[in-house]
């Protein structure tokens, strides 16, 4: 449930409040025009018709640089809203409006120096699990590793036909995984000791397994974080690894193993690919689209060339895997 809050130009006030009758919302109000000419309007809307409303109110208020639009989470209303299912909701909609995915998922591709420290820290607590055979350890760097948030995004502009987020996300996603690879090539080049740990040596294999462990983590990425259960994204980054693998392929690397570094690579290559393929399959089956039909229509290009680049690579990976473990 959501409040959207108007503020705009006292002309639109007709507009909005035959908008909230219209579409039965659960309630709405506004305050007295102001001495600018502007007021607010405040709608209370369910989750399965609000991105429907805020599309609406947008077409209404057009770019007028006199109105904003706030989006607002509620947590409870009293009374409770009628409960009883409608026949008509929109099924596969997401709960979240595509302006709140956005603010989320821009959040977490800014290239700043706490995204790189962060990628620095759990790279070294990665390459401390890995090295001493330490699970825990292992699964914190999963944790508290920023990597999910560039594949995310990369799903999610080429959702929205967004060029400028789709290189965005790119150039994070390069950034982070050059820096992970760059720290771990250094500890395993110093590092006096074997690199046999068990749990390094899982990560230079790759089976089926772990190729639709990495679809199921994309998809439920999306899932968690179109329904605003962002606490799942936890688990979804433990499960997805994207950090230990890229970590292992530096270790690797750094101790001259380069058979083993082949492993890791592929890997983490298909843990990429599958993670991005199934977070934009995830991302249409959520009914997540540009609002306006030309920009629906942008979109419909850049999704279909997404799709076939993912599922060609993933196809490309998983020939190259079968390859590699005949000569294993």
């Amino acid at each position: 449930m959501r409040i959207i809050e108007i503020v705009t130009d006292c002309g639109h006030v007709d507009t909005l409040h035959g908008l909230a009758e219209h579409h039965e919302l659960l309630d709405f109000w506004s305050t007295a025009c102001e001495h600018e000419g502007r007021c607010s309007i405040r709608l209370l809307v369910q989750p399965e018709n609000q991105q429907q409303i805020v599309d609406a109110i947008q077409s209404i208020i057009g770019s007028s640089e006199n109105s904003r639009v706030v989006i607002m989470p509620v947590e409870a209303t009293i009374p409770r809203p009628d409960t009883e299912e409608n026949a008509d909701k929109e099924k596969g909609s997401t709960t979240r409006t595509r302006e709140e995915l956005y603010q989320t998922i821009v959040g977490g591709i800014q290239l700043d120096s706490t995204f790189i420290w962060m990628v620095v820290l759990s790279t070294i607590v990665a390459s401390i699990g890995l090295l001493a055979d330490n699970v825990a350890v292992v699964i914190g760097a999963m944790v508290i590793a920023p990597l999910l948030g560039p594949n995310l995004a990369l799903a999610f502009a080429s959702a929205l036909g967004e060029s400028a987020l789709i290189w965005q996300s790119l150039k994070t996603n390069i950034v982070g995984l050059s820096i992970a690879l760059v720290v771990s090539f250094l500890i395993g080049y110093f590092w006096p000791f074997s690199l046999t740990s068990q749990e390094i040596m899982l990560r230079t294999n790759v089976g089926y397994d772990g190729v639709i462990l990495a679809l199921v983590a994309g998809a439920a990425a999306v899932l968690s974080l179109a329904s605003g259960l962002s606490n799942s994204l936890v688990g979804v980054m433990v499960a997805v690894a994207l950090l230990p693998p890229a970590a292992t392929l530096g270790l690797m690397l750094g101790a001259g193993k380069f058979d083993l570094a082949i492993g890791a690579s592929l890997l983490l290559a298909i843990n990429i690919v599958s993670v991005n393929l199934s977070a934009k399959l995830a991302f249409i089956a959520k009914g997540v689209k540009p609002r306006t039909w030309i920009e629906q229509n942008k979109a419909t290009q850049s999704r279909w060339v997404s799709i076939v680049f993912w599922l060609v690579s993933l196809g490309l990976l998983l020939i190259f895997m079968q390859l590699w473990h005949k000569v294993l």
